[in-house]
């Protein structure tokens, strides 16, 4: 296990000041603006793989998103292990009990590496079975073993990374860990098109670009914690022996799990339905939920800035400061999601010409499909940041519930939509399942905000 910090600093007074005091709408943007554009940077390295890889054929295309889920099932645990250990150590520090912390932050590191190697062994040795249950077609197969090779081998790099990162980011350090990714996200923009074109690699120049790309994010990563940069210490010598430590992160990470986690089995559940109509709906579907990833992002990487102000004031018993976040943040991301809504249900034809534009049947699968998505999009700021409340406050179980709704829904609705209403039920499963969801989600923020913060009135 690396040894990232040789001496363990004194919280800042500053940093606490920061977090306690700073007006609650300034301190999350300036904490949200980083992660945003992580996340956004994030999610066009992942459409990026999509754009170059689908100009070579649909059959390639339906790959990518083939693969998606695996990368979702990586990326799952990469977030469980540092929103568990981030959000834990976050409100230890509020509490002013930084050495505490330091041993959830080093035992999540050493959780991360253990639990991505054993990923990227299984990847490997069970690769083609993992491509036939993700539902590949017989024409897809091929694409997808060349691309998943690289992303299995890649499983600790990317488990890693994302630990760092969000151990960075519940420290209030937004700033700090957009650079490793952002970094290595523009990097793998840039490789795609040498990789695939230039060395005449094929969809394997994809998967090679990304792999590449999230090595340099790591080296970042991690150099900014040898050089001091973190308010948590991460070292051997801090290293947790007793298995309530890692069950205590898995506990609070499992919202995040489950959320990533049920995203790949709905993904794999789509792939099973779309590949009855062929390689253009694998395909065209694939194009879709990685441009709704992009728009979801801003959401994401919004959420991701409030979570450590929900964190930290919470430990610190500034519930009043709690509840103006969620506010604060619910009201500007609907407002950026309806524009974003309307912008996409107009360009819609447009979006979906960029990646297949010689493919009519993939432009009018994908067409409708977003269409029918831009109907319910503006309730995604509900669906996002519902489960990130409860999961910042340590209410593990609701998060957890919350995390699951969306996709738990979409996985036996596409079956029931697509059995009865055929490619159109297909198309417009995802709008019903968000729908749902949100209900469910408004319902439970709307009963624990009466339970709990209604008291203060009291």
């Amino acid at each position: 296990m690396p040894y990232f910090h040789q001496s363990h600093p004194k919280e800042p007074a500053d940093q606490r000041e920061k977090m306690l005091e700073t007006p609650v709408d300034r301190l999350i943007l300036s904490l949200a603006a980083p992660t945003i554009v992580s996340m956004l940077v994030t999610s066009i390295y992942n459409m990026a793989d999509t754009y170059f890889v689908s100009q070579l054929n649909t059959s390639a295309s339906g790959a990518v998103g083939v693969v998606f889920s695996l990368m979702a099932i990586i990326q799952a645990v990469g977030f469980t292990v540092g929103m568990g250990a981030g959000s834990i150590a976050s409100r230890l520090l509020g509490q002013g009990r930084g050495e505490e912390a330091d041993i959830y932050a080093s035992s999540g590191v050493a959780a991360a590496l253990v639990v991505g190697a054993a990923m990227a062994a299984l990847g490997q040795a069970f690769r083609g079975e993992i491509m036939w249950l993700l539902g590949s077609t017989e024409t897809i197969y091929p694409y997808a073993m060349d691309y998943a090779f690289y992303i299995t081998l890649g499983a600790p790099v990317m488990i890693l990374s994302f630990t760092l990162n969000n151990l960075l980011r519940w420290q209030g350090k937004a700033n700090l860990s957009v650079l490793g990714l952002a970094t290595g996200g523009i990097l793998n923009i840039l490789l795609d098109p040498v990789f695939i074109y230039g060395f005449n690699m094929g969809i394997g120049g994809a998967g090679a670009a990304t792999l590449f790309s999230q090595c340099v994010s790591l080296t970042i990563l991690a150099a900014l914690f040898m050089l001091g940069k973190s308010e948590l210490r991460v070292s051997v010598g801090k290293l947790s022996h007793a298995p309530g430590t890692y069950l205590a992160i898995l506990k609070q990470g499992m919202p995040s799990f489950f959320r990533q986690g049920v995203l790949s089995a709905a993904t794999m559940a789509l792939n099973y339905n779309a590949k009855l109509y062929g390689d253009a709906a694998v395909a065209a579907l694939s194009i879709v939920t990685k441009v709704f990833m992009l728009i979801q992002s801003i959401v994401i990487g919004f959420g991701q800035g409030f979570q450590p102000v929900l964190g930290y004031n919470y430990g610190a018993g500034r519930l009043d400061r709690v509840k103006e976040a969620v506010w604060f943040s619910v009201r500007i991301c609907t407002v950026i999601l309806t524009v974003g809504a309307v912008a996409g249900f107009v360009l819609a034809p447009q979006v979906i010409t960029l990646f297949r534009r010689d493919d009519a049947l993939v432009i009018a699968i994908g067409t409708r499909a977003f269409r029918w998505q831009c109907l319910t999009l503006p309730l995604g700021a509900v669906l996002v940041f519902a489960n990130m409340f409860f999961q910042s406050l340590g209410k593990s179980w609701r998060a957890v519930v919350l995390a699951v709704c969306r996709q738990g829904l979409y996985i036996p609705l596409v079956y029931l939509m697509t059995g009865r209403f055929g490619l159109g039920g297909l198309e417009r499963t995802q709008t019903v399942a968000d729908l749902l969801a949100f209900v469910l989600a408004a319902g439970v923020m709307a009963h624990y905000f009466k339970l709990e913060f209604g008291k203060e009135k009291k």
